[in-house]
C-alpha cells in the first residue's frame, strides 16, 4: 500500500517562490476551499506532475511554471511503501527528476523515460491513467471510466487486477517470437548453405574417386612401361657387355702391337733419313772441295766423281728404303685409325652400358614412387575429403537440432502468446472478478440512491437496467446520474485494488465532485460513503460549496490569492 505523506511545491502555476506544503495523511477527511483561481486544484496538479511528469488537468509543461517568476519550478512528494521511505523531486528550469529511497537517490544513468518506468512499474505499480481512476475523481479534464473506449477500459481493469504483467509478457513474447523467426530464418539459411556444401563435397569425393581411378590406371601403365623398358635395357646391357668384354681386349692388344710397329717404323725412317743426309753431305763435300781440308792434298777428279757417284747410288737405295718405310707407315696409320675407331666405339658402348644402368636406376625409383602413389596418395585425398564431409554432416545435424529446438521454442512461445492474448488467461481472470466488480458498483449505487442494476460484461460494455428491467446506456442518463455511476465505479475500483493489493493507497481526491451535478441527496449519500471508508484512507475534497461542506470534514485548507500568488491561509 502506498501511504502518501505530503506534497511540497513552489513556482508551480499560481504558487510563488514560497514553499507550499500539504500533509496528506494528517486527517481522515480534508476540505480544500477557496475562490476560483485561488489554487485549490494546484496541489492535485503538483502531485500528478511530481509522480508522472504531467499535471492532473490538461496543462502543458511550459504552462506549469509560474508566469511571474519563470524559474525554479519545483515539486516534491513524500510517501511510504512498506518500510521504505520515498521522495520524488521533479522540477522545471532547471529540469529535475530524482527518485530517493531511504535517503539514497536511485541511479540516474538511464534515460528519463526508463527512469519513469522504474518509478511506475517497480515502485508505484501505478500509472497516470490508473491514478485518475482510483485515486482521483475530478470534474476537469478527467475522463470517467464509462466514457473510455473498450481497450482503455480493459487497461484500467488490468491495472486494478494486477494482470497487466500478462500484457508485458505478451509484448516480451512478441519480441521473442520475432527474434525466434529471425533466428529460424538464419538457421534455415545456414542449413541450406551447409546442405549445398555437403552436396558439393560428395560430388568432389566422387570426382576424386573417378579421377584417382584414372590416375591410378595411368600410373599402373607407367609402371608397366617402365618394367618392360628395364627388361629391354638389361638385355641390351647383356649384349653390349658381352661384345665389349669379348672384343675390347683384342682392340687394346692390336692397338699396342701396331703402336709398337709404328714406333719401330718411325725409328727405321729416322735412321734412313739420317743416312741419306750423311750421303748427301758426303757428295756435297766432293762437289765443293778440290783438295783435302785436313792435309791440303789435291783430290783428283776421278776420285771426286767416283765418290759422288757412289753417294748418289747409295742415296737412291736409301730413298727406296725410305719410300718403303713411308708406305709401311701409311698402312700402319690406316690400321691404327681403324683400331682407334673400334676403341672409340667400345668406349661409347661402355658409356651406353653405364647410361643403361642409370636409366634402370631411374626407372626403378619411378616405379617405387608410382607404387607408393597408387597405394597411398589417393587414399589420403579421399580420407581428408571424407573427414571434411563428416564434419559438415555433424555441423548440419547441429543446425538441424538448433532448428528443432527453435521450432519447439517458437511453438511453445506461440502457444503462450495465444494464452496471453486479451481473449486468453487475462479474460478468464477478468471473468472471475467481473461479478465482484458489478456487486460493488451496485452496492454503491444503492447507497447513492440510484436504484438501477449495473452490469459490466467481459467486453467491457455496460448494461444498465431499471427496476422495471428497462435497458439504458450510460449516455442516456442525466449528468447527476452519470456522476453517481462514476462515483460508484471509483469506490469499486478502490475496493478491488485493496482486495488485490495492486493499487492500494491511502489517498482519495474528489476534485469539485460535490460542485457538479449532485443534488442535496446525492451530496449526503456521497458523504455517507466517505464516512464509511476505513481509517487508512485520507480523503481530500476540493470544492466551492464551503457553506454546505464546512462542518462535514475533520480538517480544512483554505487557499487565497495575494499579489497574484496563491497561498494557504493560516
Amino acid at each position: 500500500m502506498i501511504i502518501f505523506e505530503k506534497i511540497r511545491y513552489k513556482n508551480f502555476l499560481s504558487s510563488g517562490n514560497q514553499i507550499t506544503e500539504i500533509i496528506l495523511n494528517k486527517s481522515k477527511s480534508t476540505l480544500i476551499v477557496g475562490q476560483n483561481g485561488s489554487g485549490k486544484s494546484t496541489a492535485l496538479d503538483a502531485l500528478s506532475f511530481a509522480l508522472f511528469g504531467r499535471a492532473h488537468r490538461n496543462i502543458t509543461k511550459d504552462q506549469l511554471i509560474n508566469s511571474i517568476n519563470q524559474k525554479e519550478c519545483l515539486t516534491e512528494v513524500f510517501f511510504k511503501i512498506g518500510k521504505s521511505q520515498f521522495k520524488i523531486i521533479r522540477g522545471i528550469k532547471p529540469n529535475l527528476f530524482e527518485i530517493w529511497k531511504d535517503g539514497v537517490m536511485l541511479n540516474q544513468s538511464s534515460h528519463a523515460k526508463e527512469y519513469q518506468k522504474i518509478l511506475e512499474q517497480n515502485i508505484l505499480k501505478l500509472n497516470h491513467k490508473s491514478f485518475h481512476q482510483v485515486v482521483v475523481l475530478g470534474s476537469s479534464s478527467f475522463i470517467p471510466f464509462m466514457q473510455l473506449r473498450a481497450h482503455a477500459r480493459r487497461a484500467v481493469i488490468e491495472d486494478l487486477l494486477d494482470i497487466n504483467v500478462f500484457s508485458k509478457m505478451n509484448n516480451i513474447l512478441k519480441e521473442e517470437i520475432h527474434g525466434l523467426k529471425d533466428r529460424l530464418k538464419e538457421v534455415n539459411h545456414k542449413i541450406d548453405i551447409k546442405e549445398n556444401k555437403i552436396h558439393s563435397q560428395k560430388k568432389y569425393i566422387k570426382d576424386i574417386k573417378i579421377l584417382n581411378e584414372e590416375v591410378k590406371e595411368d600410373k599402373l601403365t607407367q609402371i608397366d612401361d617402365a618394367y618392360h623398358e628395364i627388361i629391354e635395357l638389361k638385355q641390351r646391357i647383356k649384349v653390349a657387355q658381352g661384345d665389349y668384354d669379348k672384343e675390347f681386349p683384342k682392340v687394346e692388344k692390336n692397338l699396342k702391337e701396331y703402336n709398337d710397329e709404328k714406333q719401330a717404323n718411325m725409328h727405321a725412317m729416322a735412321r734412313v733419313r739420317s743416312k741419306i743426309e750423311s750421303v748427301v753431305k758426303n757428295a756435297k763435300f766432293y762437289e765443293d772441295h778440290l783438295e783435302c781440308p785436313t792435309c791440303t792434298q789435291p783430290i783428283t777428279k776421278e776420285i771426286r766423281e767416283n765418290k759422288i757417284q757412289e753417294s748418289k747410288t747409295e742415296a737412291k737405295e736409301l730413298q727406296k728404303n725410305m719410300n718403303q718405310l713411308s708406305h709401311n707407315s701409311e698402312g700402319i696409320n690406316n690400321v691404327l685409325d681403324s683400331i682407334i675407331s673400334h676403341q672409340e666405339y667400345y668406349r661409347e658402348l661402355l658409356s651406353d652400358i653405364n647410361n643403361f644402368h642409370k636409366e634402370i636406376t631411374r626407372l626403378n625409383e619411378l616405379m617405387t614412387k608410382l607404387n607408393k602413389e597408387v597405394q597411398g596418395s589417393s587414399t589420403i585425398d579421399i580420407d581428408n575429403a571424407t573427414q571434411e564431409l563428416d564434419e559438415m554432416v555433424l555441423e548440419l545435424n547441429k543446425l538441424q537440432d538448433d532448428k528443432t529446438s527453435l521450432s519447439e521454442e517458437f511453438q511453445y512461445s506461440s502457444a503462450m502468446l495465444e494464452m496471453l492474448r486479451d481473449t486468453g488467461i487475462k479474460t478468464k481472470i477478468i471473468k472471475q472478478y467481473l461479478p465482484i466488480i458489478n456487486k460493488f458498483v451496485n452496492q454503491y449505487l444503492q447507497v447513492l440512491d440510484f436504484f438501477v442494476h449495473f452490469d459490466l460484461d467481459e467486453n467491457f460494455q455496460e448494461t444498465i437496467k431499471s427496476r422495471h428491467r428497462d435497458a439504458f446506456s450510460y449516455d442516456s442518463f442525466s449528468e447527476g446520474e452519470k456522476q453517481r455511476i462514476d462515483l460508484s465505479l471509483l469506490f469499486s475500483w478502490r475496493q478491488i485494488a485493496k482486495m488485490k493489493n495492486s493499487i492500494s493507497t491511502n489517498l482519495l481526491v474528489l476534485d469539485e465532485t460535490f460542485d457538479s451535478s449532485l443534488d442535496h441527496d446525492g451530496v449526503e449519500n456521497l458523504l455517507k460513503i466517505l464516512y464509511t471508508l476505513t481509517n487508512d484512507t485520507n480523503v481530500f475534497v476540493i470544492s466551492h460549496k464551503r457553506e454546505v461542506l464546512d462542518d462535514k470534514f475533520e480538517n480544512k485548507i483554505e487557499f487565497t490569492k495575494e499579489k497574484n500568488f496563491s497561498k494557504i491561509l493560516n
